[in-house]
C-alpha cells in the first residue's frame, strides 16, 4: 500500500514536472509571468515554470509581413485609387524590446496594419494620380518614417515598406492606356521619318557623287578635245601656212572621203600634191614628165 502512495506520488511529481516544462527556439524570446506579473525574461533554451503559477509568453522576434489591405484613397486631384502596401518588420530581440511589444500596445499586428493604412491616406491624399505613380519611393520613404516615430515604443524595428500598387478608376485607366498608345504611335511615326529623311539623304548624295562623276568626264572630254583641236591647230600652223585656202579645201577632201563619195581633183593643184605626200606618192603631173623624159631619152 505504501509502494503505491508512493509511486502515485512520483508520478504526480514527474507529470507536474513534465507540464512546467518549456523550450524556446531562437526564433523566439519569452516573458514569465507569476500571478500576472511580469517575473523574468526568458532566452533561447530549457526553463521550466510551476504550473498553475507561473506562465511563459513566447514573442517571435524574426522579420515578419503584414499586408496594410487594399482601400480607396482620394488623391489631389479628385481620383478615387486603388492603394496597397505591405509593411516589413520584426520585434527586438533584447528584454526591454520584448516587453514593449507585450505591455506597451495591444496586438501590434493590428495596429501596424491601420496605421500603415492611415499613413498612406495622409500621404497620397496630398499628391495627384499621375505623382503618386511616379513618386513611390517618395511614398515608400515616407511611410516607413512615419510607422518608424510611431512604433518607437512598441520594443519593434520597422524593416522597410512596399507599395503593392496604385490602381486608377477603370475609365481613368483605359484613357491612360489610350494617351500611352497615341504616344508610343508618336514615337515610332518620329522614328519611321527620320529613317526615310536619312534614306532620302543618302540616295541625294549618291545622286550629287553621280552628278559631279559625269561632270567630271565631260570636263575631261572637254579636255580632251581641246588638246586635239590644239594639237590640229598646232598641225594646221606648220604645214599649211599663209595657205588657209588649200586647208579648208583638205577638210573638204576629208569630208567626203570618210563618207565614201567621188569628187574630181583638178591636175596641177597644190592639194594634189599635198594629197600625194600625205598618202606616200608622187604628183600626177611630176609622174607624167618623167615618164616622158624617159621616152626621149630612149634610142
Amino acid at each position: 500500500m505504501g509502494s503505491m502512495i508512493v509511486g502515485i506520488v512520483v508520478a504526480v511529481l514527474f507529470l507536474y514536472f513534465i507540464a512546467g516544462v518549456r523550450i524556446i527556439r531562437p526564433t523566439h524570446r519569452g516573458l514569465i509571468e507569476r500571478f500576472g506579473k511580469y517575473h523574468r525574461f526568458a532566452p533561447p533554451g530549457f526553463h521550466w515554470i510551476i504550473p498553475g503559477v507561473d506562465r511563459m509568453i513566447q514573442i517571435n522576434t524574426t522579420e515578419q509581413m503584414v499586408n496594410a489591405e487594399p482601400q480607396e484613397i482620394i488623391t489631389n486631384d479628385n481620383l478615387n485609387a486603388r492603394v496597397d502596401a505591405q509593411v516589413y518588420f520584426k520585434v527586438k530581440s533584447d528584454e526591454d524590446s520584448v516587453k514593449s511589444s507585450q505591455y506597451n500596445v495591444n496586438n501590434y499586428q493590428y495596429q501596424i496594419v491601420n496605421l500603415a493604412r492611415t499613413t498612406l491616406r495622409n500621404i497620397i491624399g496630398t499628391l495627384t494620380l499621375k505623382s503618386a505613380n511616379s513618386e513611390r519611393d517618395k511614398i515608400n520613404t515616407s511611410l516607413l518614417e512615419t510607422l518608424a516615430r510611431e512604433t518607437r515604443n512598441w520594443g519593434m524595428e520597422i524593416v522597410r515598406t512596399e507599395l503593392k500598387e496604385i490602381d486608377p478608376p477603370k475609365d481613368v485607366q483605359e484613357t491612360m492606356n489610350k494617351v500611352v498608345k497615341a504616344e508610343n504611335e508618336k514615337v515610332a511615326a518620329l522614328d519611321f521619318a527620320n529613317a526615310m529623311e536619312r534614306q532620302a539623304d543618302g540616295k541625294k548624295r549618291a545622286a550629287i557623287k553621280e552628278a559631279e562623276g559625269i561632270k567630271q568626264a565631260k570636263i575631261l572630254a572637254a579636255e580632251g578635245e581641246a588638246e586635239a583641236i590644239r594639237l590640229v591647230n598646232e598641225a594646221a600652223n606648220a604645214y599649211f601656212v599663209g595657205n588657209a585656202q588649200l586647208l579648208r579645201k583638205l577638210e573638204a577632201l576629208e569630208r567626203s572621203l570618210s563618207e565614201n563619195a567621188k569628187i574630181v581633183v583638178p591636175s596641177g593643184t597644190e592639194l594634189v600634191n599635198v594629197i600625194g605626200e600625205m598618202a606616200g606618192v608622187l604628183p600626177l603631173v611630176r609622174q607624167s614628165q618623167d615618164m616622158a623624159s624617159k621616152t626621149k631619152t630612149t634610142p
